[in-house]
């Protein structure tokens, strides 16, 4: 069931007013470790950076907040374990741009994304970046266009799995070019670039972070990034949008908390992470990853959650995207 912008927003805004009770809660939170529940396996990007702010927030609050990885369905595990948790601050949701993919995908009317987690704050975004081997003849982004107008049905785009970021994203330039590629799922991101190094896929819409070695040494050409803006770690590549305008997709990390967590909590929660973020160590660490820092209010997350949420559903409606 789909929940409307305005009724997830006033989860954001908190629309009962804290009891004496819960003001005093929220006064000596955390009294406690708290579990920030990460819907990957551990190492990959999502996992590095939620245990960066887990150590952040640990430092800052004075107790251990703990990543726990519950893989799973492309994150809806993880936001399922943690909508039906007690909305108390002590279990969190790592939130990606995945689970607004996956709002539309998983269809469960026992679990609502948007109903069921509530915003606490934004993390940080990132671009992906269309990448192709470098034998591939075309050199740019119109060049690209061309080459796949010209050969209907020719080109394979690779992705980490079927509704998977990676895959929505290359969905959403076919929509907006009128081109046609063949979609190739993989498990995961690392076979993709295989076969794109072998020649087997001609194009990915990778993760800046898991592919910037491999463009800076030559193995992989950027065409452009898939932000609206070129990357600062990769300065000399454009933006699909200065050739595609109003093309613009990411990827993206925040903290969500079970429905109906003290509004007192969401604000202690959002003020210490807004706090790191601002923190000269710390946008060091995620630039280094290719993440942009984004501070916001638990209000501003959620609409850009929501925003989210419906652009993809529009995406994955015209692309047809069915689960395996």
């Amino acid at each position: 069931m789909r929940l409307c912008r305005r009724a997830f927003l006033q989860l954001a805004a908190g629309a009962v007013a804290p009891t004496a009770a819960r003001i005093a809660a929220a006064q000596s939170y955390p009294a406690r470790p708290v579990r920030i529940i990460v819907g990957v396996a551990a190492g990959g990007a999502n996992d590095t950076v939620a245990r960066l702010l887990a150590q952040a927030l640990s430092e800052r609050l004075g107790q251990q907040f703990v990543v726990e990885n519950r893989p799973g369905a492309g994150g809806s595990v993880s936001a399922e374990a943690v909508g039906g948790a007690p909305p108390d601050g002590y279990t969190l949701l790592f939130v990606t741009s995945a689970n607004a993919i996956d709002a539309t995908l998983y269809d469960k009317p026992s679990f609502s994304f948007l109903r069921d987690i509530a915003p606490v704050a934004s993390l940080v975004r990132g671009p992906l970046v269309m990448e192709v081997n470098p034998s591939f003849p075309a050199q740019t982004v119109p060049e690209f266009i061309a080459y796949a107008k010209a050969h209907p049905g020719a080109l394979n785009m690779a992705s980490a799995g079927n509704g998977n970021t990676t895959h929505v994203v290359g969905e959403l330039f076919m929509m907006m070019t009128g081109i046609k590629l063949v979609h190739v799922p993989y498990r995961g991101g690392a076979p993709a670039v295989t076969d794109l190094m072998a020649g087997r896929v001609q194009v990915y819409f990778d993760g800046i972070s898991g592919s910037l070695a491999s463009i800076k040494a030559g193995r992989l050409r950027a065409l452009a990034v898939t932000t609206a803006t070129r990357a600062e770690v990769l300065p000399d590549v454009p933006s699909i949008a200065e050739f595609v305008p109003g093309y613009d997709a990411s990827g993206w990390y925040g903290m969500g908390a079970p429905r109906g967590t003290p509004a007192d909590v969401v604000d202690r929660l959002n003020t210490a992470i807004n706090a790191a973020l601002a923190d000269p160590p710390f946008k060091a660490r995620l630039a280094g990853l290719g993440y942009i820092p984004v501070a916001s209010t638990s209000a501003e997350f959620g609409a850009f959650v929501a925003d989210e949420t419906e652009k993809w559903r529009k995406v994955i409606k015209f692309a047809g995207i069915k689960l395996d």
